[in-house]
């Protein structure tokens, strides 16, 4: 049976794959990133990965898989298949492309940034798949964006495209990971609203979910705090609808999973917020953390496509 390799590498755990030509897993398995063993070993442990997985698929399908798709945290150049830097998971300008075809025998591989990746998942077997301009924005420790375009997801001259997390959203707030002050993510992430429900419930191990469980029972303090995440989240999607023009708004991530205790608010926020513009559709993503995977899936059937038409 044909199929390609799918690997989604996160900052705690990898999720692997093996897919067939209509996008379903044939076989899937998790692993730790062991992060605290350092970046070295880290890739070493994806290489071993992506082996084990050819392994199974000659074993299972009795062939080789035709080529392999990988997804990555940070900063990507797709171009030269290169992981150029993850403060995550500690490495820079690692050959990640070359370094998985060597180990898997010469087979093509493309790679990808995990945001975008999942995004591409999404705009072509979930959430978005009848709609040809969407904007994905994943909600979990940080928040970052994928625009989708008539199928594809649009990197950006420096692979570096849908960045929403980081639009200052308020001024001179909390310090972001960047070097800014008041990026979204530093306000509407569900590390953020996990820091903020935290401080002002007095539980230090209080999190997103548990300020969304408090905004439910009617808790005021909990809805103040959701409330301004909601704000802030609806300031930066307008500044993205802005730009980009979207025929709907994918919302994923861990903040999603509070359903309509997030999406009807949000919804209400946005609507408040636009003049001239065109209102989007703003959905969850369908795919949940699969779409990471699936993704990848995605990249390596496209790599072996434009091999053909090549």
């Amino acid at each position: 049976m044909k199929h390609v390799i799918a690997l989604d590498v996160g900052g705690t755990g990898m999720k692997a794959a093996l897919a067939g030509a209509d996008g379903t897993l044939l076989y899937e398995a998790r692993r730790p990133t062991g992060r605290d063993r350092g970046p070295e070993a880290v890739v070493e442990t994806i290489l071993g990965f992506a082996a084990e997985l050819r392994d199974v698929g000659r074993e299972r399908f009795g062939s080789t898989a035709l080529a392999a798709g990988v997804a990555v945290p940070g900063i990507v150049d797709e171009t030269t298949g290169t992981a150029v830097y993850a403060a995550n998971l500690g490495w820079r300008d690692v050959p990640m492309r070359a370094l998985l075809s060597e180990r898997l025998g010469g087979v093509p591989v493309a790679l990808g940034h995990d945001v975008r990746t999942g995004g591409l998942a999404e705009g072509r077997i979930g959430a978005g798949r009848n709609a040809d301009r969407f904007l994905f924005v994943p909600l979990g420790t940080g928040i970052a964006g994928a625009i989708g375009l008539d199928g594809r997801i649009e990197a950006g001259a420096h692979g570096s495209a849908g960045e929403i997390g980081h639009l200052v959203v308020r001024p001179g707030g909390h310090t972001c990971g960047c070097g800014q002050r008041g990026c979204l993510e530093t306000v509407a992430s569900a590390a953020a609203v996990g820091r903020d429900w935290a401080a002002v419930c007095g539980d230090p191990r209080a999190g997103a979910a548990d300020c969304a469980k408090a905004v439910e029972s009617g808790d005021p303090r909990a809805r103040e705090v959701w409330q301004g995440a909601v704000d802030a989240l609806a300031d930066g999607l307008v500044a993205g609808l802005t730009l980009l023009d979207p025929r709907m708004l994918i919302i994923g991530g861990g903040l999603a999973e509070a359903g309509d205790t997030l999406f009807a608010p949000l919804r209400e926020a946005v609507r408040a917020r636009v003049t001239f513009q065109q209102l989007p559709t703003i959905v969850p993503a369908a795919l949940g953390d699969a779409a990471g995977c699936l993704g990848a899936g995605l990249l390596a059937w496209d790599l072996l496509s434009t091999e053909v038409t090549a």
